[in-house]
């Protein structure tokens, strides 16, 4: 059999998996992001336990692989009596990895916020989540957004990873495939082929946004 008409055989099966990939990722980046910021300004915060917590989910969340907290979370919950499916493990563990690279991000970009903006905000009397909302954190996240946007890219790929927890995502698809025709190597071949291309178009939307934002801060 031809090896296109293989794939085109295949592509009906491997995209229900494909959007469970996208559904993970995009969970993940849901539930994470925020985690990243709260995170970040927890670090920031001149209360000593509010930077230890920052610290010890940051450090995990960085030091673990994703694989490592995929397997502790799968395994060790039921343990502690929390049972939940493997898709709902997969996106705590993930956005707990992506909060936490997230959160060197934002703290990154609200260090990068220039002094002077900070002390326009307190003479204009903005003061304290106020001034912080206002002008601090919207600079802050523009300058934040091109390293976000490339890791968004990065947690993408590494949703193969739920395939080891039994998530129905795109490798495990063709792992499926694989399985009952025994053509593995052509099967994964059009898994890279579809991860690859769509990194590509995510790669380039990213590069578009860095352009378009280093324009906006150079005429800032």
């Amino acid at each position: 059999m031809d090896v296109i008409t293989q794939w085109l055989d295949w592509l009906p099966s491997l995209g229900p998996g494909l959007l469970v990939s996208l559904q993970l990722t995009g969970l993940s980046l849901l539930f994470g992001f925020p985690l990243g910021l709260l995170f970040a300004v927890m670090a920031s915060a001149k209360l000593l336990p509010l930077q230890w917590v920052s610290f010890f989910f940051v450090e995990i969340g960085r030091g673990l692989p994703a694989l490592v907290l995929l397997y502790l979370m799968y395994f060790s919950l039921p343990d502690a009596g929390i049972t939940l499916t493997s898709f709902t493990t997969a996106v705590i563990a993930l956005s707990w990895n992506t909060g936490a690279y997230a959160s060197e991000y934002f703290r990154a970009g609200l260090a990068a916020v220039p002094l002077g903006q900070k002390e326009a905000a307190l003479t204009s009397g903005l003061r304290g989540w106020t001034g912080f909302r206002m002008i601090i954190l919207p600079q802050a996240l523009r300058i934040s957004t091109p390293p976000l946007a490339g890791l968004a890219v990065l947690i993408f790929q590494g949703s193969a990873l739920a395939f080891v927890i039994a998530v129905p995502e795109l490798m495990s698809k063709a792992f499926e495939i694989g399985s009952i025709t025994f053509e593995y190597l052509s099967v994964y071949v059009l898994t890279a082929v579809i991860y690859g291309s769509l990194t590509l178009v995510f790669l380039g939307l990213v590069r578009v946004l860095e352009m378009r934002l280093g324009r906006h801060l150079q005429r800032n």
